[in-house]
């Protein structure tokens, strides 16, 4: 089975780092054009040099536009950037999101919440929306969300991450739905624990990183490059009659339940804390 990309076009939001960089690798290499979306212009630019030294023969090339997803007017200043570069987009990575929040649901900071939702879910949103304008001038593409386990497998204490991952699986779908007619495909992964920066602190507590591995049937983090290898797959010709769909890749911990936090939190909130009192 052949994964090329070649003389293809990608924007790659939150490409700067973690997930979003690690795909923007795996479609070079498959000879993809990638233009890489982030707020940090500084890192985008590392992230270009480092993916260019790196790409072998037949790759394809690297360039970034710094917008920030929850802004409109950048996001579509960013899709048409790479839309002009070789006159038609063929696909996004929506990788840009993250959050401010996390610890009991009664001390959550309420503007803190909302600049979450504001970024996993109309930050989502926007992309698809301007995106998915060009994809369908094109005559088809594919349009691949990262959302979270977290979306789906409750993860106590992580505020508003896992309702607004919840939400983005939903756009994905409904726009699934929408754009099938014009032969756009919409899908989306669910990564487990998957080793990036975001993640350190949780990796290096000893009792959350063993209750990840004693709820993982395959006991090991997940790799930037796990994700990036379903990216590139269904970004590919070989994806073609797959649309609607939200995969885990998480060595199957969405068999189970969600982390046990208490023992990073309840240091901070305390054990009465952890169960809403205030």
């Amino acid at each position: 089975m052949q994964l090329s990309l070649a003389d293809r076009t990608y924007l790659v939001t939150g490409g700067g780092s973690g997930i979003g960089k690690g795909a923007a690798a795996a479609v070079v290499a498959a000879g993809g054009n990638v233009m890489l979306v982030g707020r940090n212009g500084d890192r985008l630019a590392a992230a270009v040099d480092e993916l260019t030294a790196a790409a072998g023969d037949g790759a394809g090339e690297v360039r970034y536009e710094p917008a920030d997803v929850t802004v409109e007017d950048e996001v579509t200043r960013a899709v048409e950037a790479a839309t002009a570069w070789h006159g038609r987009l063929h696909g996004v990575v929506h990788s840009a999101g993250g959050s401010e929040t996390i610890g009991p649901i009664t001390q959550i900071d309420s503007d803190a919440w909302r600049r979450t939702v504001d970024l996993n879910v109309n930050g989502t949103m926007y992309v698809l929306k301007h995106a998915a304008k060009e994809l369908v001038r094109g005559g088809g593409g594919s349009f691949v969300g990262i959302s979270s386990i977290a979306s789906s497998n409750i993860h106590r204490w992580f505020g508003a991450y896992g309702p607004s991952k919840a939400a983005l699986d939903h756009i994905l779908m409904l726009a699934a739905d929408e754009l099938g007619a014009s032969w756009v495909r919409v899908n989306g992964i669910r990564p487990g624990l998957t080793r990036t920066e975001l993640v350190g602190p949780i990796m290096e507590s000893p009792e959350v990183a063993g209750d990840y591995r004693a709820c993982t049937p395959l006991p090991r983090f997940g790799e930037v490059e796990d994700i990036a290898n379903l990216a590139v797959f269904l970004l590919s010709d070989a994806a073609g009659w797959i649309t609607g769909q939200v995969i885990n890749v998480d060595g199957g911990h969405g068999l189970r339940r969600g982390p046990d936090m208490s023992g990073m939190l309840e240091g901070i909130f305390g054990a009465d804390g952890l169960r809403g009192v205030v």
